[in-house]
């Protein structure tokens, strides 16, 4: 108790403190040249760093983003992305009991680590688990869970390692279901593997793994948006306070930021990482730091970093809609064969959003278009062909700005599709085009 008053007590200094410097602009965040995402510029004090669009993957800031480096409980994504799909597909459900196995047990004794206390002979829900996991950030639990999914640590882990690589990842190290050493977790500790070993990513891959989860299971931000909640463990309750200060009321909240996600992960390998997520105007972008300054359990250096590179996100870039059925300059029509119409017309088939620097206009925007060689005979597009179909690639650039996205492409790539029906042209006017061209060629 008194450990948690003193706790609370410099936390409120530290908060008070920023607040006066904010204030007086001691912290004020760097107003970067629109044309510039360097390092230097913003000046990040971490290992590295990035900033993504959540739905285009578009990268609007990195710093060392390849590096591997530990993730510590970051690693819960992962673990939590796995017990989701089991949710999903019927192998776990909600309310379901789950009995806690010795090798969790222990570890969830351990207070030196973030844990909710668990008992040996009582069960626990799937959702409270869940739950203790990513707003505590309970180590036992996550355990718990990774048994419930696939019967053994190791076996979970090898999931983990298989589903990372399904995404790309192929350098990723993955030893623990929670993001502990492997040396932390006793008898369940990856086997062949030193017992140093620790989960390794770089900030790219937690962008990418922060980016699937969104995708396939936004109702996580449910859970990891909540501030505060009790754990009943079967005899007494564990007060969990979201180790994500930046949420709405907590510590190292910024109203101008509306963070709502997504998962912490410190250790004395990766010091202070954080993967956060906000939505904001509309739209949603990932920042995920590692390697930030931890000197004791009230430093708040990961989010005063985060907080620096989201808000040199909003302040030197505009979100630009790019509306669907829109034409390109040079990239607006497609060759037919044998259709009436000796072009088509084509269009991106859905909207989407681009992140434009500021000084940059949409009119920098330009488009070129492959065709989708499947639907073509001798280069055009075969007739008949319905209307809306997939005909091609549209990939979009800008002048003045050079793109970079999670899946490595340099452009924005929309589907393309043929705006009417293409209809076969009579036997007539095929025989006729063939015998223009046969003279053209011979002359």
């Amino acid at each position: 108790m008194l450990f948690k008053r003193t706790k609370n007590f410099f936390l409120g200094l530290v908060v008070a403190t920023t607040a006066f410097a904010a204030s007086a602009g001691i912290f004020g965040v760097p107003q970067v040249s629109a044309d510039s995402t360097n390092v230097q510029d913003l000046n990040l004090d971490v290992k590295s760093a990035i900033a993504v669009d959540a739905k285009t993957g578009q990268i609007l800031y990195a710093k060392n983003e390849n590096q591997a480096l530990p993730i510590a409980s970051m690693s819960k994504l992962i673990s939590i992305y796995l017990v989701l799909q089991a949710i999903k597909e019927g192998k776990l459900s909600w309310n379901q009991k789950v009995s806690v196995d010795s090798d969790s047990y222990e570890v969830s004794q351990d207070t030196t680590m973030s844990n909710v206390p668990l008992l040996k002979n009582h069960t626990y829900t799937v959702k409270q688990l869940y739950q203790a996991s990513l707003i505590y950030s309970a180590n036992g639990a996550v355990m718990t869970l990774a048994n419930a999914v696939s019967g053994s640590q190791k076996k979970f882990v090898d999931k983990m390692r298989s589903l990372v690589k399904s995404w790309g990842i192929k350098d990723a190290e993955l030893y623990t279901s929670s993001g502990l050493d492997n040396d932390q977790v006793g008898n369940a500790k990856y086997p062949g593997a030193s017992s140093d070993a620790v989960n390794k990513l770089s900030a790219k891959d937690m962008a990418l793994v922060a980016e699937k989860i969104l995708k396939y299971y936004p109702d996580i931000l449910k859970t990891t948006s909540i501030t505060k909640m009790k754990f009943n463990n079967g005899t007494s309750e564990t007060e969990m306070e979201n180790w994500n200060w930046m949420l709405k009321g907590l510590s190292s909240a910024y109203t101008e930021l509306p963070v709502d996600g997504l998962k912490t992960g410190t250790s004395d390998s990766a010091g202070a990482d954080f993967t956060g997520t906000v939505h904001k105007d509309g739209h949603r972008i990932i920042t995920v730091v590692m390697g930030a300054q931890h000197t004791s359990d009230t430093d708040m250096s990961r989010f005063t970093q985060t907080q620096k590179l989201m808000s040199y996100v909003y302040n030197n870039f505009t979100y630009t809609k790019i509306a669907a059925n829109q034409t390109f300059k040079k990239a607006s029509s497609l060759p037919t064969f044998h259709g009436k119409k000796l072009t088509a017309k084509v269009v991106n088939q859905k909207s989407t959003n681009i992140w434009l620097k500021n000084g940059v206009s949409s009119k920098n925007i330009s488009a070129k278009l492959a065709a989708n060689k499947k639907l073509y005979k001798n280069g055009g597009l075969e007739a008949p062909l319905a209307k809306g179909k997939n005909v091609g690639t549209l990939s979009l650039s800008v002048k003045g700005q050079q793109l970079s996205f999670l899946n490595g492409s340099t452009k924005l790539k929309l589907a393309a599709v043929n705006t009417q029906k293409i209809e076969k042209a009579n036997i007539f006017v095929i025989m006729g085009r063939s015998i223009k061209n046969f003279f053209s060629n011979l002359f």
